[in-house]
């Protein structure tokens, strides 16, 4: 019944014909879905200089990481026939694929027609040296990483491309290629499913913080936590460097090891930590702070906004080409990361000198920019307004803006009007497809956590809606201490996957609780 189910979804938005263009890729491999209807992935695309209007480093560095493996089976064009008798018809909805467009994403199109008839044609005179460049760049960004880009599409791209390169099941470099792919592998009740990748740094700062809110001062945990995040301090310069090349490197990844591609969100978020978690060599975490702090500074974009893992990554004619439809081809500038960013540099601003009193400025004026007629700002990497209002809130807070200001008070005002009746708030994934929808979903932790932080960052710790909110997480606490939370509240690509941090659960509230409660202990009755 639930294949069954699944078929009739599939028929129901469009049949195989309308699969997205990596999926159709995939099935091309096996002879399931006409090749001519993918798009071509030239390896051609990584001898373009990093000067050249359109080049890899002007994609966002997960697109770069995806695509490079890609291009070189886009080459080679790998064919693994299927059983006898095998096919998916049934999935097809008979009506055919239109490539016909108009504007940019017709010009790609027609420009991918030219492409394969180039190939067709033989005359590939760099394609040999296309294919090597490739691979040595793959192998680069294997080194001191669980896999390139440590995510989970272009991991399982690169077992697929270094296989037909020839590499074989015994190589070093392929085997552990697939060992890290496996470890992403859940198998649980009888099932198997695959994450996208691992979180270990963003979970361990963040969850360090949060005890640091509680009031968990310089316990061995945190200790602990410190010395844990200081060994992974990046220390060699990545992608990043293509286009911020003055910056010596610093900060932070996401997962166990990619040293390749720290970003400015987790690094904001090690730097909030560790003004709570201390560790055994405060030698050793003041140099690693400075660091951070010098390197978020040389990523802020030109918006004053900071993205995720690049500078200036907004080059918005690569959104039309066809392989773009996975919606993440670029990285700019986001209200979420910038309000975590001012978090951790506003307080600093003050005694920190110019550059960093500088880049705050520049980043108020990105998030004034940037906020919503209602009040709101979109969350990038958290579902959605919610999580992009209470960060954007933070930020500004710390940056020591009046809470009295009309944009903070309508701001408050919105995050009131969408409490749900049980206290809490809540906001579902579709918002991203219409943003009539934010606010809207029934009530989370995560999510009810996000909205008192946002009320506590512009000066609301006493309303009705504060009281409820704090009740509605005292009430559903459960009897280990955390909350229950079944829905996905955080964004991968916004409209194509969503992710589900176990541990938001758990931190979040507990940092709208101890915040809370820190406030009250100094309130006289």
């Amino acid at each position: 019944p639930h294949m069954q189910k699944a078929r009739r979804a599939i028929l129901d938005l469009g049949g195989i014909e309308h699969v997205n263009s990596y999926t159709g890729i995939y099935l091309s491999f096996f002879g399931l879905y006409d090749r001519n209807l993918t798009p071509t992935v030239p390896p051609e695309l990584i001898l373009l200089p990093p000067g050249a209007y359109l080049n890899v480093y002007e994609m966002s560095c997960w697109s770069r990481a995806i695509l490079a493996p890609l291009s070189i089976l886009s080459a080679v064009k790998p064919l693994k026939p299927v059983p006898a008798g095998f096919s998916l018809a049934e999935l097809s909805a008979g009506n055919g694929r239109s490539q016909q467009a108009s504007g940019w994403f017709g010009f790609f199109w027609r420009l991918d027609r030219w492409l394969k008839l180039w190939e067709r044609s033989g005359l590939l005179l760099l394609r040999r040296e296309a294919i090597r460049e490739t691979e040595k760049w793959i192998l680069e960004r294997l080194k001191d990483s669980d896999g390139l880009g440590a995510i989970y599409p272009s991991m399982l791209n690169t077992i697929l491309a270094l296989t037909e390169l020839g590499y074989s099941p015994g190589d070093p470099v392929l085997r552990r290629a697939i060992e890290k792919f496996e470890e992403l592998a859940i198998h649980e009740h009888g099932t198997l499913r695959m994450q996208p990748c691992f979180s270990p740094v963003w979970d361990t700062a963040l969850a360090a913080f949060a005890l640091g809110m509680a009031g968990a001062g310089a316990d061995a945990p945190l200790r602990l936590a410190a010395d844990w995040l200081l060994a992974r301090e990046v220390r060699r310069r990545g992608d990043w460097a293509v286009k911020n090349h003055r910056a010596g490197p610093g900060g932070w990844y996401f997962q166990f090891a990619n040293e390749y591609y720290p970003d400015v969100d987790d690094t904001a978020q090690v730097l909030l930590a560790l003004r709570h978690a201390r560790a055994t060599r405060p030698e050793a975490q003041r140099a690693a702070e400075q660091r951070a702090i010098d390197w978020i500074l040389s990523m802020q974009c030109k918006n004053g906004g900071w993205a995720a893992f690049d500078v200036d990554n907004d080059r918005a004619i690569l959104t039309h080409v066809p392989f773009a439809d996975h919606n993440a081809m670029l990285d700019p500038a986001c209200a979420d990361i910038t309000g975590r960013v001012l978090e951790a540099l506003g307080p600093l601003a003050s005694g920190g000198g110019r550059p960093i009193e500088e880049a705050v400025r520049r980043a108020v004026a990105y998030l004034a920019q940037t906020q919503e007629p209602d009040g709101t700002w979109s969350g990038r990497w958290g579902v959605n307004y919610l999580y992009g209002t209470c960060f954007a809130l933070r930020g500004l807070r710390a940056a020591g803006v009046d809470p009295r200001e009309a944009s903070i008070l309508q701001a408050a005002e919105w995050i009131r009007s969408v409490q749900n009746a049980d206290g809490g708030w809540g906001e579902t994934c579709a918002s991203y497809d219409d943003p009539a929808l934010k606010g809207s979903g029934p009530s989370t932790a995560s999510q009810t956590a996000w909205a008192l932080m946002g009320l506590f960052a512009s000066g609301d710790r006493s309303s009705g809606s504060v009281h409820r909110g704090v009740r509605y997480l005292l009430d559903t606490q459960n009897a280990a201490g955390g909350w229950d939370e079944p829905w996905f509240t955080g964004t991968g690509f916004p409209r194509v996957f969503y992710l589900k941090y176990h541990l938001y659960a758990q931190y979040f509230p507990l940092m709208a609780l101890g915040e809370y409660a820190a406030w009250a202990a100094r309130t006289p009755a």
